[in-house]
């Protein structure tokens, strides 16, 4: 994810994107980053608590990953709303 976020910002310098879209561009950016921060919280502690396979820990991991997930498809979406003007020119 760090990759991809310095691709972001090293596409929003060449490209010139406007003070409003780097304002969405980096809330997206540490929006994903801590949701995998969280993520990665999460899967330990769990871990911590249950060492052998548990069912209900592997749900509370998925639901983790999940929202992970979904944070990064959304952000996806805004860099493609963000960056599609200067792509068809």
């Amino acid at each position: 994810m760090l990759v991809v976020a310095l691709a972001v910002i090293a596409l929003g310098v060449i490209v010139g994107v406007s003070g409003t879209s780097w304002a969405i561009l980096l809330v997206c950016i540490a929006g994903v980053l801590a949701g995998e921060a969280m993520n990665t919280a999460i899967e330990r502690l769990a871990d911590q608590i249950e060492q052998r396979y548990d069912q209900s820990i592997g749900d509370i991991k998925d639901l983790a990953a999940g929202a992970v997930l979904l944070g990064s498809g959304i952000a996806a979406l805004v860099g493609v709303v963000v960056f599609w003007p200067y792509v068809i020119g």
